[in-house]
């Protein structure tokens, strides 16, 4: 694979007479990809009906004579104020009740049909004009799903299809009412028609009731995805992609990704450091300009899988951004480094937003590749370095990682309906799992619970919340180490504690009997190294006791291979765990300094330094915001 760089760029912002300008120059600093279209509706269609494509057309055709490649995006994240009038009923509600109105975007409930019908209608026309078009090279479908949070929604029609969608599935009141255990607090119903959304009541709603809105939620999410993918396919050939976001676990991924060709993300790793992520105020503080060492390369991980191999960033960060609490600039160097990183990791394009920076509306502070004045910001001489870089290189080999990360968005469903802690969050628990793996220098592929693990030295699943048996039998079975838990198969397919009680292992005597959540400042120290923070667990059973807790009581049992780890490890504890199990299973374990993290390709060993000062590795020095990479 030879990678290629790209750029997000809006030529209904711009006097068409400096589009030609824009794309040589975009060629000149080594781009291949311009992303248009995806938030253009009101200028694609100015009323319904009457469809104003010229400028569209025109500005391709400037784009892609330049010598870059076109990916289009439909419009609809963004319908126009005359759609509302036509269907009213189509804004979503949030938990609360009130109307999401339009003055934004992402004014739409993934539930309604009618919209369905109208994304499924410009996605024809756009498809018509522009299927084999010489110059678009690939599609984006909308933009950001559930972003804003909007993947719920409590509306009529959201309302309308849950009773549909619970009747499909449960067929009968009677199976409902126990699959959801009804019987406590007389919460029986008669009639599908009975069922409310699970928002606003007295107190909390019945978890399976919560739980299965969330599944009914994502498969909108997919359906409305669907309906676009239907309609594109047989009007072209090129690929078709979403821009997912970090850390949005509200839909399954990898169900909607199976109607893609290619997984995108929108990468901000200082927004995401000062917004989305819990971490430590002294990590806060050291990584404030480099965002955070591990929150990237887990997302390259997990949309790789999504994608099945392929994957792109849609949005790399080039400069601060508007919507953190706090918005500071990159270190000089982090737009080169973030997107070795992406590349190291596999991505086939690194596609900065934004080509200019925007005067107007809402992103204003939102920085670019170019000033408003079209003076080059910094990150655009970053770019062009990497793009030299790149050509110079060649290909990037993908290679299978040592370890094999479980990861499942059913669970973060589960865990948020009942978190039994305030402080307990699924992606949290997969975060600081994954930091101690890239802390140890090894590689980490994130797959599915179905995937194939054939060939891993070590599997890890924390937090699965819902274990079928054959997943238990493959775990236990796997030809290789295999560390399972805190939580996981705590729940059924309901959403209730499955008897036999968790984990129920085969070949693993070892039996959850009571578990606490530890709030902050407290903690349940290890025997040897650590403790366990937010969640603890009691065990019984015969299982080899590897370690303990100071108060005697199992911390990680193990079976031959097999390992049920009952809390939740710090980063001490992490560390040391890894040391117990990793050289068994074969891994050699690297001793990183502060802030620098690898990555393997086939042929090549990547060296990321995110720290604020140099480090040396394999007699290396490696400057602030700096990276290396090395023949295997």
């Amino acid at each position: 694979m030879n990678p290629t760089l790209g750029v997000c760029y809006y030529p209904e912002h711009w006097p068409e007479e400096i589009w030609a300008t824009d794309a040589a120059r975009m060629v000149d600093t080594g781009l291949t990809w311009v992303r248009i279209g995806e938030f253009a509706w009101t200028r694609m269609e100015p009323k319904p009906g009457q469809l104003d494509l010229a400028w569209l057309d025109r500005a391709i055709d400037t784009l892609g004579n330049a010598g870059l490649k076109v990916v289009l995006g439909t419009p609809t994240a963004t319908p126009p104020r005359w759609m509302i009038d036509k269907h009213p009923d189509m804004l979503a509600r949030d938990v609360s009740g009130q109307i999401r109105k339009f003055g934004s975007r992402r004014h739409y409930c993934f539930s309604h049909e009618g919209y369905r019908a109208e994304s499924a209608r410009i996605a024809r026309i756009l498809g018509e004009r522009y299927g084999r078009h010489e110059h678009v090279h690939a599609w984006q479908i909308d933009n950001e799903y559930a972003c804003h949070n909007t993947t719920l929604s409590y509306s009529e029609a959201a309302l309308s299809g849950f009773r549909n969608w619970l009747a499909q599935k449960y067929q009968s009141t009677d199976a409902l009412n126990r699959a959801w255990g009804n019987v406590f607090w007389s919460m029986d119903y008669d009639d599908f028609d009975q069922i409310d959304l699970p928002n606003l009541t007295t107190t909390e709603p019945n978890p399976a009731h919560v739980l299965d809105f969330k599944r009914y939620s994502s498969d909108q999410v997919i359906a409305f995805n669907k309906v676009q993918t239907d309609t594109l396919r047989p009007l072209t050939d090129k690929p078709l992609i979403h821009n997912y976001m970090g850390r949005e676990l509200t839909f399954d991924h990898f169900k909607l990704g199976a109607d893609l060709d290619i997984a995108s993300w929108d990468s901000y790793p200082i927004g995401f450091l000062s917004d989305r992520l819990e971490a430590d105020e002294a990590d806060k503080t050291s990584y404030l300009r480099q965002g955070d060492p591990d929150n990237q390369a887990l997302h390259h991980d997990l949309y790789r899988a999504v994608g099945r191999g392929r994957w792109w960033i849609m949005e790399q960060q080039p400069g601060p951004v508007n919507w953190a609490p706090w918005n500071p600039a990159p270190l000089p160097g982090m737009a080169r480094l973030w997107a070795w990183e992406a590349i190291a990791h596999g991505a086939e394009a690194v596609c900065y937003f934004r080509w200019r920076q925007a005067p107007f509306a809402q992103e204003q502070n939102h920085a670019g590749l170019l000033r408003p004045d079209s003076v080059a910001a910094p990150a655009l001489a970053e770019a062009a370095q990497v793009a030299r870089e790149i050509k110079d290189f060649g290909e990037v080999i993908p290679a299978q990682g040592h370890v094999a990360f479980l990861f499942d968005y059913e669970a973060d469903w589960v865990f948020g309906t009942q978190p039994q802690g305030a402080d307990f969050s699924y992606f949290r628990l997969v975060l600081d799992a994954y930091r101690a793996l890239r802390r140890a220098g090894l590689s980490i592929d994130i797959l599915p619970k179905d995937a194939d693990l054939a060939g891993y030295k070590l599997v890890v699943a924390p937090g699965l919340a819902i274990m079928d048996d054959t997943l238990k039998t493959r775990l236990a079975e796997h030809d290789g180490h295999v560390i399972v838990g805190p939580r996981s198969g705590s729940k059924d397919q309901d959403g209730a504690i499955p008897v036999p009680l968790p984990p129920n292992l085969p070949g693993l005597d070892a039996t959850v009997t009571f578990v606490e959540s530890i709030p902050p400042g407290a903690q349940d120290l290890l025997e040897d190294a650590g403790s366990f923070v937010h969640w603890s667990e009691r065990l019984e059973g015969t299982a080899n006791v590897t370690l303990k807790t100071k108060n005697d009581h199992p911390a990680l049992v193990t079976s031959g291979t097999l390992h049920y780890l009952a809390g939740w490890p710090d980063r001490a504890a992490w560390d040391h765990i890894l040391k117990l199990i990793a050289p068994a299973a074969g891994l050699y374990l690297e001793v990183l300094p502060p802030g620098l993290r690898v990555r393997d390709t086939a042929t090549h060993r990547f060296a990321f330094n995110y720290g604020a000062a140099p480090v040396h590795w394999r007699g290396i020095v490696i400057p602030p915001a700096g990276l290396h990479w090395v023949d295997i």
